[in-house]
């Protein structure tokens, strides 16, 4: 008896013990709790926060470039009612004021067009459709048909793929690039640009989900660029080039970055100088 009574006295002890770090784990445990709801209120917090930034912020660049649209306009309209009527009346060095005027409007037109698109990217109601994507690049070629036939571009279409996409602006992604391959093609060959898609698994780094994704290339025999500028040619108003030779404004590649973030995808571009440019892009099938 006195035996069983010493191990009794040993195993209250030592359910005793077990108790107080029961309730010493169920503490700690709380506190983790409260920790952990604390900081999700703060992430929520911070993702209203946020939402509402970038809501005032998309406002306020469609509303400014809504209202920088007429007065854009206006000098537009008298800068060319004087080199017409007055044209006669201007010195030489007049002429070419005017005319370095007429080119500034055009690009700060163009500038406001791509900001008004970016915006539209970020804000536009994302309705995803079945689309074939051939089809699309086709419809895509056909509005550039001036474009290349100018270049006398040749264009090749490879593989076949359909996913579920935002139709416009899927349209406006292939068509900034297909732009690009021809803005910056070379003088002394025929532009070649080849559009492939295909089924496949992203093999980036950033993506190792087992969903399937169709992988678009473009790729071009253009100019190229350098391969240290690879991560910075999506970066807003990014020039690479000489403006001169060159014009654009630098929105392009962004709001093709924006689009393909829109679809939950990955794009890349890759170059080399005067060996021209490559652009893959992921996109899940489904979403």
């Amino acid at each position: 008896k006195e035996d069983r009574a010493a191990e009794l006295v040993i195993a209250n002890n030592e359910l005793a013990y077990q108790n107080n770090e029961k309730e010493k784990r169920a503490d700690e445990l709380l506190i983790a709790n409260e920790e952990l709801t604390f900081q999700n209120k703060e992430k929520e917090k911070r993702a209203a926060e946020l939402t509402l930034a970038n809501n005032e912020l998309e406002a306020f660049t469609y509303i400014s470039s809504h209202h920088l649209q007429e007065p854009l306009r206006k000098i537009q309209v008298f800068s060319d009612r004087i080199t017409t009527d007055e044209h006669q009346n201007l010195t030489e060095k007049g002429k070419y004021y005017f005319e370095r005027i007429e080119v500034a409007a055009f690009h700060m037109q163009a500038l406001i067009n791509d900001l008004l698109t970016y915006s539209r990217t970020s804000v536009t109601e994302k309705e995803f459709e079945k689309v074939n994507l051939n089809n699309l690049i086709n419809t895509v070629l056909e509005d550039l048909e001036k474009e290349i036939i100018t270049k006398k571009a040749v264009i090749e279409i490879l593989g076949d793929c359909t996913a579920y996409i935002i139709p416009s602006q899927f349209h406006q992604l292939i068509c900034n690039l297909i732009s690009n391959s021809l803005k910056f093609s070379t003088t002394d060959k025929t532009p070649h640009i080849t559009i492939e898609s295909l089924y496949t698994k992203p093999k980036t780094k950033k993506s190792k989900s087992a969903v399937d994704y169709c992988h678009i290339i473009i790729k071009d025999n253009g100019i190229g660029f350098d391969p240290q500028f690879e991560n910075r040619v999506f970066e807003m108003f990014q020039q690479l080039n000489n403006k001169t030779d060159y014009k654009g404004t630098g929105i392009g590649l962004a709001i093709a970055k924006k689009i393909v973030e829109n679809h939950k995808g990955i794009i890349t571009a890759t170059g080399k100088p005067n060996h021209g440019a490559k652009f893959d892009i992921y996109i899940p099938v489904m979403q």
